[in-house]
């Protein structure tokens, strides 16, 4: 268990500043989280019609019949839609969140180093390698599959994939071979 402990923290760590460093200093995600000068308009708008919570707009009411989901569905081609993720009330509490994701982010760098420590001989290439498929699984299976149906924009994510697992997996080739 000792030998996991340094490198699970030091892969949190690279995992945790990347994070920083993709959201907010480098703001790779920016077509995610894009400004709109009419947000005002919005947000009143979302608060006089909505309880807090994810919607996505249009769709039919529960418990529709698959008639009127057709007809529904008819109706509507073509015209807006949107996601929505309204919050009643802006929290700026990060210190709770960032330890969140920093715990979080040890969690994921255990089980990477966990699972390179499975190899019969995890050197240098295999750890890289291992370490980006592991990047890219979480890629593919969550950002990007969504972005298929919700059509949204996963270039960040795909950056997100890269570089912080494969820095992980460099220093991981690194660490277990020394």
């Amino acid at each position: 268990m000792k030998k996991l402990l340094l490198p699970t923290l030091a892969v949190g760590v690279i995992l945790f500043v990347w994070q920083f460093l993709s959201w907010a200093a480098l703001n790779i995600h920016g077509a995610e989280q894009q400004y709109t000068p009419n947000q005002e308009a919005v947000l009143q708008v979302l608060s006089e019609q909505l309880e807090a919570g994810s919607y996505f707009l249009p769709q039919a009411a529960p418990g529709s019949t698959a008639d009127e989901q057709e007809a529904f569905m008819k109706e509507h081609a073509g015209k807006p839609w949107a996601i929505v993720h309204y919050r009643e009330a802006f929290e700026v509490n990060m210190a709770a969140k960032l330890i969140r994701g920093f715990v979080i982010d040890l969690v994921a760098g255990f089980l990477l180093v966990w699972l390179l420590s499975q190899m019969a001989q995890a050197d240098m290439k295999r750890a890289v390698l291992a370490s980006l498929a592991v990047g890219f699984m979480a890629y593919l299976s969550i950002p990007y599959l969504n972005s298929i149906w919700f059509e949204g924009n996963t270039l960040g994510h795909l950056v997100d994939a890269i570089v912080p697992w494969g820095l992980s997996g460099l220093f991981l080739g690194w660490w277990m071979n020394r």
